[in-house]
């Protein structure tokens, strides 16, 4: 019979489909994110409810306001241009909640690393294998480099190689939605053909300053998380040769 008391707070959940786990975060970083693309620090956080919540009114309300043409017209020194642009009757609603983003990821980052210091002091353990119907999660090694490689080459591969199948996916779809509405495959046909003109002319650049803030979240996310499970990886391992190699009543001798 296990006597020791059950720990307050968890390190790290297993699930068929993800691992939501505290670690050390830099609350800037994540608010940096979130001012990059509402809704990114919150899904560092693994809070996955605010964050598709946040990602999905970004796309709909800087659409209808047209901020990221104004952002394109602004970096090129047409301010006349990017005034025309925007709209400013959805601009004002875009405003309150895209700081709240920034406000709430930030916050809740250094409450979510006094938690962490709590229950690394705790030593909970973390369960290294999960299997179900849907899918198998276990506890290992991945290389860091590889995941940023992947989320390189087509976003949310990486965070299916590090088994974060929520984010992935959804990173993996959202992506998809992006070059499709952007026109993106139109501009890369005409590109490979010469015919920059009509490149540049087929592409939507409303669309298309989406993919710079998707691209850099997603190879760094899929990079801090390979780190982060590595590390949690060997702390579980501490944590069951503690446990289990040795007895503890076992006297050594002098």
């Amino acid at each position: 019979m296990n006597d020791q008391p059950k720990p307050r707070r968890l390190r790290a959940n297993l699930s068929q489909f993800s691992m939501g786990q505290l670690h050390f975060r830099n609350p800037w970083v994540v608010a940096f994110f979130s001012f990059a693309y509402p809704g990114f620090g919150h899904l560092m956080q693994h809070r996955y409810a605010p964050a598709f919540i946040l990602i999905g009114w970004e796309l709909f309300i800087n659409n209808m306001s047209q901020v990221n043409l104004g952002i394109m017209y602004s970096l090129i020194g047409d301010f006349e241009m990017a005034k025309q642009v925007i709209a400013e009757r959805w601009l004002i609603l875009y405003v309150g909640i895209y700081m709240f983003g920034i406000w709430d990821s930030y916050r809740t980052t250094v409450d979510l690393n006094k938690q962490y210091i709590l229950a690394d002091r705790e030593d909970a353990a973390v369960g290294g294998f999960v299997i179900g119907t849907w899918d198998i999660n276990y506890m290992d090694k991945r290389k860091p480099w590889l995941a940023m490689v992947w989320s390189l080459l087509v976003p949310g591969l990486g965070h299916l190689y590090v088994h974060k199948v929520i984010t992935g996916f959804f990173i993996f779809g959202y992506t998809i939605l992006i070059l499709y509405c952007a026109h993106i495959p139109l501009g890369i046909k005409f590109s490979m053909v010469g015919d920059f003109a009509q490149a540049k002319q087929a592409v939507n650049m409303q669309w298309l300053m989406y993919l710079p803030s998707i691209y850099f979240f997603v190879w760094y996310d899929a990079y801090s998380s390979s780190v982060e499970y590595n590390i949690l990886c060997e702390k579980e391992l501490s944590k069951h040769l503690r446990t289990h190699y040795q007895d503890p009543r076992f006297e050594f001798p002098v």
